[in-house]
């Protein structure tokens, strides 16, 4: 019984700082936001809490953008309704009456996150941005997005409007299977031009990482009041890519700069060995 004792001991002394060890490697920026999770080559890397609900801002843009694409032709015209008259946040100002081509309102919601172009895209594909949502929380489902639930095409705050860093993963590495989701994302600088007139718009990208960060690829920002400063990022250096979901992170530049150089560091380790 002593000798049992002793062993026991000595298992759980040197199995205690292993498991300790473990638990920091899965979560080396336990302070960097509410939620985050960190995928290379599309493998879990780092986590935390990423099964939390919270708000996802204009995150949401991703979803509206697969159904859209999923759903429409590129070349599809769509003429703005009044419903961008209600919208608040930022807007393109869109004029009632344009005509837009599908894939440029497509740019205008996900490189400047722009709210009047997906309420204008939800009215051309479902009729009411209440017949949108019901379509895009049936995608949710089917997408397996088991802790997600839709109010609105845009990400406005509302408490039955949220998602997690494990579903938004998920979501954002489906929208990227559409060479076209995956070809606007990218853009730095684009512009859009609309049919029945004169009008260009030129449009940067909210995502302060490109031109900052060496093979940033995209892919989309958020930020309310409530969700605070969220992210999906995407970049991709000598054949590896990697995905950071971050939700609310106050300091959301830095800290995905320091997360995925860390990323890549360790992926490249890793191939080495």
């Amino acid at each position: 019984m002593k000798y049992l004792l002793s062993a026991t001991i000595l298992i759980f002394t040197l199995v205690l700082p292993f498991a300790a060890f473990s638990s920091q490697t899965n979560d080396p920026f336990p302070k960097a936001s509410a939620s985050y999770l960190v995928q290379v080559k599309g493998n879990t890397l780092w986590a935390h809490d990423p099964d939390r609900r919270l708000p996802l801002a204009s995150i949401t843009k991703i979803m509206t953008a697969l159904i859209v694409i999923e759903n429409c032709k590129l070349d599809d015209v769509v003429t703005v309704g009044n419903s961008v008259l209600q919208e608040t946040g930022t807007k393109l100002g869109l004029r009632v009456g344009e005509k837009w081509k599908v894939v440029d309102l497509l740019k205008g919601a996900l490189i400047y996150s722009g709210s009047d172009a997906c309420a204008a895209l939800a009215d051309h594909l479902a009729g009411s941005e209440d017949k949108f949502v019901e379509i895009m929380n049936r995608r949710a489902k089917e997408l397996g997005l088991t802790n997600t639930h839709f109010q609105n095409p845009v990400g406005h705050d509302n408490e039955e409007h949220y998602s997690t860093a494990n579903d938004i993963a998920k979501l954002a590495n489906k929208a990227l299977t559409y060479p076209i989701f995956a070809e606007i994302v990218s853009h730095r600088l684009d512009k859009m031009k609309a049919i029945n007139s004169k009008r260009t718009l030129k449009i940067k990208n909210k995502n302060e990482m490109f031109g900052t960060f060496a093979g940033m690829k995209g892919v989309k920002t958020g930020y309310t009041p409530e969700a605070g400063k969220c992210l999906v990022a995407l970049a991709g250096r000598n054949g590896t890519d990697v995905l950071l979901v971050l939700l609310n992170s106050p300091r959301r530049w830095k800290v995905a700069d320091e997360i995925m150089q860390k990323a890549f560091a360790t992926a490249s380790k890793t191939a080495q060995r």
